[in-house]
């Protein structure tokens, strides 16, 4: 019997593949392959997540009215140009299935998130990208993948897994000499961590412009990886437009009180973006000292370069039950990227490096 075919382009893409972080072998982890909050959660918030265990019964408000007025407070938007996702991801999902079908280009950087790509492609639309200089977005390269059949830009501002970002006066350049019928689509997932006076997570240009959308997450900087929950500045068009694709109990009702709990421990966030920092500073330098070349990183991790031996050495790596990121998938196969984890973390990683290499 003749199996049901599915449309084209999902045959064509590669499942996504996260960061391991499991044995059976080893007693204790060190998990740096993902990107997560060395430091967990704000208590706050999971004290908010055991309180919703009585209400799991409940269906959650379809509006997410409460969260987004509390992160309307916190960053000064308007509540209704905000929309919340099952993390960010979702909403990539949603903006792509929204805005990009059969015939249609979504264009990206060469060393973006694998998801735009893989949405693109789900939704029969080509992905197109557009070659980065020394592991940095080149605006124009990004403008020159624009055809009349783009539909959408999606680019990580700072970029996984290269840590590189884009300054203001770049992402205004590029919005201003971009077609008015192509979707900007900022992804500032890692915005918390940057201290770069010249950057700005695209908020300014929601305003200024209704074609730009931003996006953020509460995986990285709250350490809410785990409940999946994220959400969007948008104008009101595509607001509105987001809204009707969404399902309508999208973000369940425990993400949506820990979220609000997360927003209001400012403490906790100050905490997580000061280690991550400081222990960036020292991974970098104790990586050179390696003789490994480290790529400038404003996020939570490093790209690290170690050659033909690459794999080699994440292997390695995992056999001490410390996990790193491959990055074949992303075409830098002689790259891996290393979350900056908690002092005794980094260290342990070092420490393995220098046996092996």
């Amino acid at each position: 019997m003749a199996l049901p075919l599915p449309k084209s382009g999902i045959l064509e893409i590669r499942p996504y593949v996260g960061g391991e972080g499991r044995s059976a072998n080893v007693a204790r982890l060190v998990r740096l392959a993902s990107n997560e909050n060395p430091l967990g959660c704000s208590p706050k918030a999971r004290e908010a997540y055991l309180k919703m265990a009585s209400e799991l019964q409940r269906y959650p408000d379809g509006t997410v009215a409460d969260l987004r007025a509390a992160l309307a407070h916190e960053y000064k938007m308007d509540a209704e140009r905000i929309v919340c996702g099952a993390g960010s991801d979702e909403l990539i999902s949603l903006i792509v299935r929204a805005y990009a079908g059969a015939g249609d280009e979504v264009a990206y950087s060469e060393h973006g998130f694998l998801m735009y790509p893989i949405n693109a492609k789900a939704v029969g639309a080509k992905p197109v990208a557009a070659p980065e200089i020394d592991m940095r977005a080149d605006i124009n390269a990004l403008l020159k993948a624009v055809t009349p059949k783009t539909k959408i830009m999606l680019l990580a501002n700072p970029n996984n897994p290269t840590g590189s970002y884009l300054t203001k006066t770049e992402m205004r350049e590029l919005r201003e000499k971009l077609p008015e019928q192509v979707l900007l689509v900022i992804d500032a997932a890692y915005a918390e961590f940057v201290e770069a006076k010249d950057y700005e997570d695209g908020r300014a240009l929601v305003d200024a412009y209704p074609n730009v959308v931003t996006l953020r997450t509460f995986s990285k900087i709250h350490g809410l990886a785990g409940l999946r929950l994220g959400w969007g500045y948008f104008s009101p068009e595509v607001a509105g437009i987001i809204n009707r694709v969404r399902g309508p109990f999208n973000v369940s009702a425990p993400a949506q009180a820990v979220g609000i709990a997360a927003l209001a421990d400012r403490e906790f966030m100050q905490k997580s973006a000061a280690l991550v920092r400081e222990g960036r500073v020292w991974l970098a330098g104790k990586l050179q000292e390696l003789g490994l070349k480290v790529y400038p990183s404003v996020g939570n991790f490093l790209l690290v370069e170690f050659g033909p031996s690459a794999e080699n050495i994440r292997l390695a790596l995992k056999d001490k039950g410390i996990f790193i990121r491959q990055l074949g998938a992303y075409n830098l196969p002689q790259c891996l990227r290393i979350t900056v984890g908690t002092a005794e973390d980094n260290e342990a990683v070092v420490s393995e490096l220098k046996k092996i290499l």
